[in-house]
């Protein structure tokens, strides 16, 4: 039975979060995100090229990578050296969709690709939440590089995207699952939404019940106000308005 959360949080509550920009030397833009003990790093790299399918556009890309490292969990994880992990692939694709949601490809500064590394130090649940949150700001702070340097003339960021999990446990709503609360969620779900609060995207699985669509209304109305604290933090860091 999980008669209290992990430092004796509400359902409801965040862990403490903590974004630290910078992080890497040689990185156009850099994030260290941490939820709790979940620790993330998030770096992003623009380059003078694109996908072979994207010649002659005069457009951008924006993609991601993402992989844990061996110790980050509690027991090692092999290195992907020999092909791709199918859940690391789902992951990159999802940090790449929502990041794509609030950039404009057509002004990334001709037909260049940035690259959105995220790779987990520490896993203790919502590793692609936090990753989520933590690419947005290492890609803002790239783009601003790439200003800089006179290659762009305003940022082709339009919007804040950031993504949270929320789950049943136990009959409990909980928000920000840590990795004991998500192994043992009836529910588990996690939210991608911008700063308008509209919904980029949802992956919620009914683990071991189904859920009502006013169960659902739910589980984003607590979604929603989670990631307004990562929108603030994002911001805050940022030093921007």
């Amino acid at each position: 039975m999980l008669a209290n959360r992990a430092n004796d949080r509400d359902d409801r509550a965040m862990r403490d979060v903590k974004l630290t920009r910078g992080i890497m030397k040689n990185a156009n833009g850099s994030c260290l995100v941490e939820f709790g003990d979940t620790r993330v790093l998030c770096t992003a790299t623009i380059e003078d090229r694109a996908p072979a399918w994207r010649k002659g556009s005069g457009k951008g890309w924006l993609t991601a990578e993402y992989a844990m490292l061996p110790a980050a969990g509690n027991k090692r994880t092999r290195r992907e050296t020999n092909g791709r992990n199918g859940r690391s692939m789902e992951i990159e694709r999802l940090i790449g969709r929502s990041l794509r949601n609030v950039c404009d490809l057509n002004s990334m500064g001709g037909e260049v690709t940035m690259t959105i590394d995220c790779d987990v130090l520490q896993a203790d649940g919502g590793t692609r939440t936090a990753a989520i949150t933590g690419a947005w700001v290492a890609a803002y702070d790239a783009f601003e590089m790439w200003k800089t340097a006179g290659r762009i003339k305003t940022n082709p960021l339009f919007g804040q995207v950031a993504a949270i999990s929320v789950g049943l446990v136990e009959g409990r709503l909980m928000l920000d699952l840590d990795y004991e609360e998500d192994s043992n969620a009836e529910i588990d779900m996690n939210v991608v939404m911008n700063a308008k609060g509209e919904i980029v995207e949802i992956q919620g699985t009914g683990e071991q019940v189904s859920f009502s669509r006013d169960r659902l209304n739910e589980f984003l109305d607590v979604a929603e106000e989670g990631i307004k604290v990562l929108l603030a933090a994002q911001k805050d860091v940022l030093g921007i308005e």
